[in-house]
């Protein structure tokens, strides 16, 4: 294995571990419940809290391991990436439905762990 398999390897590893913290945090997150009106007539229940979505950027977009993620995350294994607004990429939250507080808490437990393995990432999420 050369050094750059190597390093890969690691990558692959922290991602690894990024997933599962994520995972954890969203499962743990405890949303309030948001009541939806239509029209006048009937209340629902919407058990997620609010709608919305959630990211994580890693930055800058031409570094080693942004240009590693950018081959390694496709649409077609269930993880994609796009070019975030002012440099990075961004790799968004999939997981947990409409809910923007357990996609929020996937992405900071993500992002926490990228930083902690030495990858500049920073979460961010809004309402949709």
């Amino acid at each position: 294995m050369n050094a750059k398999q190597r390093q890969e390897a690691i990558w692959e590893n922290v991602f690894a571990q990024a997933r599962i913290a994520g995972a954890l945090a969203g499962r743990a997150a405890n949303p309030n419940p948001m009541l939806v009106q239509i029209d006048g007539g009937k209340i629902y229940e919407v058990p997620g809290g609010p709608c919305g979505f959630a990211w994580v950027t890693v930055r800058p977009g031409n570094s080693p391991v942004a240009n590693w993620l950018k081959k390694r995350f496709t649409v077609e294994d269930g993880t994609a990436w796009k070019p975030a607004y002012g440099g990075g990429i961004q790799l968004w939250v999939w997981d947990f439905d409409q809910s923007m507080v357990r996609k929020a808490a996937y992405a900071r437990a993500y992002a926490e762990t990228l930083k902690a393995n030495g990858i500049a990432a920073v979460a961010g999420s809004r309402m949709d």
